[in-house]
Parts: C-alpha cells; structure tokens; sequence
C-alpha cells in the first residue's frame, strides 16, 4: 500500500472499500443470520490485506510474525487507514441495516 493518492483516488476507494463490505456483510448475514459476523470478521481481514507473511507463519513462528505484523500496521498511511476504516464502517452498517429491516418485519433477514 505504498504510493500517493490524489484526493479523488482516496474518494473513490473510501466508497469502494465502504460499498463492498456493505454487500458482504449484508450477503453473510442473510444466508448465516448473524448480524454482526462482518464486524466481528473484518479486523481479521484487515490483518490478511495488511501483513506479509504467509498465514501458517502465524502458527509455526508466531513470535516473528506478530512483530513484522505490528511493524507493518504502525507504518500504514493516512489513506490507508482512512480506506480501511471505510470498510469497517461499511460492515457495521451493514448489520445495523439488517436489523432494522428486521425490526420493521422482514422476516427472511
């Protein structure tokens, strides 16, 4: 995630990222019935956009991996953590719309 952004660039990518994880978040709490999943998911999917390692490194050299992990996270940019945090907020309101549709009687969300 190296590089500039324009302002238009990081817009366009906000609404992206904010866009796809509504409708993964709205999709999986549909078929799985658990409203908050993609919340709860999304730091781990985080975790797999940002690190550089493999994710058995995790568990065969835990102690290497956290760390480069840590360094990774800490050196992100303005635009990538704005990015990011676009898409946890797309799944967060993805389960709040899921249940007010259940609160107003859509039975099938």
């Amino acid at each position: 995630m190296e590089g500039s952004f324009s302002l238009v660039q990081l817009i366009i990518s906000m609404l992206l990222f904010f866009v796809m994880f509504f409708g993964i978040g709205f999709l999986l709490n549909m078929l799985l019935r658990v409203t908050w999943f993609m919340a709860i998911v999304y730091p781990v999917v985080v975790l797999l956009i940002i690190d550089e390692v493999g994710f058995f490194d995790y568990i065969t050299d835990s102690g290497r991996s956290f760390s480069l992990l840590g360094d990774r996270a800490a050196s992100l940019a303005p635009a990538d953590i704005a990015i990011l945090t676009a898409g946890f907020a797309g799944a967060v309101t993805a389960g709040i719309v899921m249940r007010i549709l259940r609160k107003m009687g859509y039975r099938m969300f």
